[in-house]
């Protein structure tokens, strides 16, 4: 039990600066945990756009690429 929670502490943590959990401005019991409901799906999604961020730096320059090389056979059979 220890060891799991020492493992989640710096996620609430990063959760509180960055995610912004240590303010709630819902009211009432149901609004502290559709907050913390809230604060937990924008945090997933944070990890999952790192996660997509060089798939789609790849995607980007593979269509760049791309167009490059089309180009430039453009111009040479253009010449």
């Amino acid at each position: 039990m220890i060891k799991r929670r020492s493992a989640i502490e710096p996620t609430i943590g990063h959760m509180k600066t960055d995610g912004r959990l240590g303010r709630n401005p819902l009211k009432r019991a149901l609004g502290d945990a559709l907050h913390a409901v809230l604060c937990g799906a924008g945090h997933n999604i944070r990890l999952l756009l790192k996660k997509l961020r060089p798939l789609s730096t790849f995607i980007v320059w593979a269509i760049k690429g791309d167009r490059a090389m089309n180009q430039g056979a453009h111009q040479l059979a253009a010449g």
